[in-house]
């Protein structure tokens, strides 16, 4: 099994992790029912045996068909894209993420930012594990 790592999926298997993780757990045709312009049954099932055996995904036999559901928690998998993205794009530094979001056209609404002031908060406090 190889090392399990998003940077170099395409762009159609991050849309079927993506597929399954919003499910939790997949059949060929949740899949195809839930991406753009799907490819062929058959297609998606090889992309399904692709991912698996780079170690995204672990399946179970439910009658004649496979259910997909991923190795990695979604949480893990988020931890592991914002480091990366983080160490690519913002020299390892959380400031200069938390910077570029807030000085970006995207737009927080007053219950985001109170949000990120409990976090902000809570992390100052030792208390990361809380919810918000």
């Amino acid at each position: 099994m190889q090392k399990r790592s998003f940077e170099h999926l395409s762009r159609r298997e991050r849309q079927i992790m993506n597929v399954i993780y919003r499910l939790g757990e997949a059949l060929v045709s949740d899949v195809r029912d839930n991406i753009p312009d799907p490819p062929s049954y058959s297609a998606v099932r090889a992309l399904l045996v692709l991912l698996e055996s780079k170690g995204h995904l672990k399946h179970r036999k439910v009658g004649r068909a496979y259910l997909y559901k991923p190795v990695v928690s979604r949480d893990k998998t988020r931890h592991s894209a914002l480091k990366q993205l983080m160490h690519t794009f913002f020299d390892g530094s959380a400031e200069n993420v938390m910077a570029a979001l807030l000085g970006s056209s995207v737009k927080l609404s007053e219950d985001e930012l109170e949000k990120i002031e409990r976090l902000i908060k809570q992390k100052r406090e030792g208390k990361e594990n809380e919810s918000v």
